[in-house]
């Protein structure tokens, strides 16, 4: 019998939780929160769609269905960012 290695790791990159305000998100071991306030493209999306994420590159994250695109610097430091996005 012929072991089989494993794939490459993908990073883990997840919705956690979904509130009035925002949703939770787990990015390789770190959470991050994304109020509606600030990302109003997700407000009106359902839960499927806000769980359709998905990693493009190692600090950008995508919700194809949404057309939404979000940077992780903009994430970890908001005060840089303070642009609302669509």
């Amino acid at each position: 019998m012929i072991s089989w290695l494993p794939g490459v790791a993908t990073s883990a990159c997840e919705v956690t939780n979904v509130s009035r305000f925002g949703f939770w998100l787990v990015i390789d071991d770190r959470e991050y929160f994304v109020p509606f306030t600030d990302y109003p493209g997700f407000r009106d999306a359902t839960m499927s769609q806000i769980y359709a994420i998905e990693r493009i590159a190692p600090d950008q994250i995508c919700w194809p269905a949404l057309d939404v695109d979000i940077d992780l610097k903009a994430l970890e430091h908001s005060e840089t960012f303070p642009l609302v996005f669509s």
